[in-house]
């Protein structure tokens, strides 16, 4: 089971609610998290390579969440689930709504993006672990299956370099930039995808309660940079280190 997340697209330039409410997402391109497509790469290499029988995709907001979910099963993912919210959700909320999945789903591994490049939070795949009670190899920059084995090792960048865990399966891993390079969706599969089923769940019916413990004050945009210039001596950037940024 892969969960993917559609947010505005990563070569959009972000524009703030004039009542600096939030992001302006009104007629601005949407695609799905680049890390949640390395999430989904992921899922379809371990199924062409004959360790998983089927890749279920998996995104959970508004109606315009199919579109992100056709874009996962053009990709090459069996079958969507859609969890229909039209507020917005929280990572602690996700996590609840992925551990109901799981209960019904039943999924060997949840793969997801280490973060979504909207809200950064870099949550959710360690919530659903404790939820679930699962290992967690978070930040993967390599996975190997072991079906016999029922493990899967994952190695995971680290400030001081690589540390390797072998976890046991059924676990949760997330997905860093240098996993894989996910694959393009061909035309064939585009009209294909518009065939394959995406089913649909409710908050009700999966009896997870929407509430936040977090409120928005206030999205404004980060100051404009002033404009660089040119020096033509040490002893004048000196100066100006000195006399004009207080630095030294």
């Amino acid at each position: 089971m892969v969960a993917v997340k559609r947010v505005v697209d990563y070569a959009v330039k972000i524009r703030v609610k004039p009542d600096k409410s939030g992001v302006e997402t009104q007629n601005v391109k949407m695609s799905m998290n680049p890390f949640c497509e390395i999430a989904l790469e992921e899922a379809l290499k371990i199924k062409e390579s004959g360790l998983a029988k089927e890749v279920v995709a998996v995104s959970m907001g508004p109606s315009n969440c199919v579109d992100t979910l056709r874009t996962g099963l053009a990709m090459g993912a069996d079958r969507a689930i859609h969890v229909e919210a039209s507020r917005d959700l929280v990572p602690l909320t996700v996590a609840k709504l992925l551990k109901k999945l799981v209960e019904i789903e039943n999924p060997g591994l949840l793969i997801l993006g280490k973060q979504a490049i909207d809200d950064d939070c870099n949550q959710t795949g360690q919530m659903i672990a404790g939820l679930l009670g699962w290992p967690q190899g978070t930040f993967a920059s390599k996975v190997v299956l072991d079906k016999e084995k029922q493990v899967a090792t994952v190695d995971r960048e680290v400030d001081g370099g690589l540390e390797t865990l072998c976890l046991d399966l059924p676990a949760v891993i997330t997905t860093d930039l240098r996993l894989n390079q996910p694959r393009y969706a061909t035309l064939p599969n585009i009209m294909k995808a518009k065939s394959k089923p995406i089913k649909k769940f409710t908050l009700e019916e999966l009896n997870v309660e929407i509430k936040s413990d977090l409120e928005v004050v206030q999205v404004t945009e980060p100051p404009k940079r002033k404009a660089g210039v040119i020096l033509s001596s040490v002893d004048e950037l000196i100066d100006k280190l000195k006399n004009e940024a207080h630095v030294i």
